[in-house]
């Protein structure tokens, strides 16, 4: 899933990383008490993960205090996409979100991955903001 990333906007994200780099990466995000983590597997061999970020905002003045989870990764297999993997990945997300008391479940799509958004909306996600660029 990094290679689509990669390929579509090489001036954010990096060329496939080394399993060296990425091991200190998903070990930092394990050690965190906000983050839950999923890994699909199929046939004794994984296929896929999720990763989300249990949120608490503090209220003010202008927005009400809420508790959320925001889907940082979803990531499925590429012999197993649209066999229900994503979607069953969704799901333990969504449902450790409610445990965790969670109102809402964010996640964000580049404008690029179409198939993404598409998995997204069919999910009942909708928009609820627009990110804007313009480079300098």
């Amino acid at each position: 899933m990094h290679a689509v990333h990669a390929l579509n906007r090489p001036d954010v994200f990096r060329s496939e990383p080394s399993r060296d780099d990425l091991v200190p990466i998903f070990e930092a995000h394990l050690a965190r008490d906000d983050i839950r983590a999923f890994l699909a597997w199929a046939a004794g061999r994984p296929v896929g993960y999720a990763l989300a970020i249990i949120v608490d905002r503090q209220g003010d003045a202008l927005l009400r205090p809420r508790r959320f989870a925001v889907l940082e990764h979803l990531a499925v297999a590429p012999n197993a996409i649209r066999t229900g993997v994503g979607t069953a990945l969704l799901d333990a997300v969504s449902a450790a979100g409610r445990a965790a008391g969670c109102s809402r479940l964010l996640t964000e799509v580049w404008e690029f991955n179409h198939e993404a958004a598409a998995f997204y909306e069919a999910a009942g996600f909708v928009s609820m903001r627009h990110a804007l660029e313009r480079a300098l």
